[in-house]
């Protein structure tokens, strides 16, 4: 009758076995803990090279207007931003903790210090002032992932909310957001008919400013982006923002099927005297009256944030309003 030892024994086993796994799990727990308190980095390439990056980041400055709608939806925290240069459908324009570095005109590039940041997520309009904030702020990474010039414009986007998604954790939502660009740009490439030409124009202070295909402000890359014909080509066309000047009339002799419209005023001055629509202004030129595109109603607005929030989120949903506008027609 010895046979009940070695249940035993057995279980003197596994309960050895239990206690080495759970010190184990102890031992790997204390480690993870130790390298978060000593903070964990990522490399990642920017405009600039490799950049090493804490993960997170304890500390984080926004400056480029493509990025604050991303980090908005993703709930990042911030110690300073360029809030002035934010739209209100930004909600970070509501919280009075985010100290605001003004805009790139006057900014307050001393208060970056205060905030004592570990990453500047810097470009567009404060792309020039990258050599002196890294001076002010040695120890933190500056991060610059504008559209370079000489690359596909839609790829720059894609890379700009890919690079954001590993510094801040957020891979599985930076994949969606590019999903859902590619998918309107699907939509668009699908329901475009290349016969049909496209003018691209801008609104400021009333009056209508050309965006040249190629190289206008914000509008300008979709003629390459989905092989759009130009109702009009102009040469030494510039990306000014308010576009180039020419007639009224020379648009209308050019006779789009299509007009792409951005109101520039409407996220810089929709609240200052003497401020017009964009639709107004093309609704109610008698040179534009006998226009195809306006005589179809084939105009399609760019959202009114757009000239100061030109992030992906904003292009997918230009995009998709204008795919619908163009399944509306065939």
């Amino acid at each position: 009758m010895k046979s009940p030892g070695r249940p035993v024994t057995a279980l003197s086993l596994i309960l050895a076995s239990s206690l080495v796994i759970a010190g184990c799990s102890t031992d790997q727990q204390d480690a993870d803990a130790s390298a978060a308190a000593e903070g964990a980095t990522a490399e990642v390439e920017d405009n600039n090279g490799t950049q090493t990056v804490n993960t997170p980041p304890a500390s984080v400055v926004a400056l480029d207007n493509r990025t604050f709608e991303t980090l908005s939806d993703w709930d990042i925290e911030l110690s300073a931003a360029a809030v002035s240069l934010m739209p209100d459908t930004i909600d970070y324009t509501q919280d009075d903790s985010i100290v605001d570095i003004g805009t790139h005109n006057e900014p307050d590039l001393e208060a970056i210090v205060a905030a004592e940041p570990d990453l500047v997520v810097n470009g567009q309009r404060f792309a020039q002032y990258h050599d002196d904030i890294a001076a002010l702020v040695p120890d933190a990474t500056v991060l610059e992932l504008d559209p370079r010039d000489g690359e596909p414009f839609d790829a720059e986007l894609k890379r700009q909310v890919t690079v954001l998604g590993e510094v801040f954790d957020k891979q599985d939502e930076a994949a969606q957001i590019v999903e859902d660009f590619d998918a309107a740009v699907e939509r668009v490439v699908e329901a475009y008919d290349e016969g049909d030409s496209v003018m691209a124009v801008t609104t400021s202070g009333g009056e209508i400013g050309y965006l040249a295909p190629g190289v206008g402000r914000s509008l300008g890359p979709a003629f390459d982006l989905f092989g759009l014909t130009p109702a009009l080509e102009v040469d030494g066309a510039s990306d000014d923002h308010q576009g180039d000047d020419i007639s009224v009339e020379a648009i209308a002799d050019s006779d789009p099927d299509w007009i792409l419209v951005m109101d520039r005023d409407a996220a810089v001055a929709a609240d200052e005297a003497g401020y017009e629509e964009a639709d107004k202004i093309l609704s109610e030129s008698e040179a534009l009256s006998g226009v195809t595109a306006v005589e179809n109603e084939q105009i399609v607005y760019m959202p009114i944030d757009t000239y100061t929030n030109e992030g992906i989120q904003t292009y997918t949903e230009f995009f998709n309003a204008f795919a619908d506008a163009l399944e509306a027609r065939a």
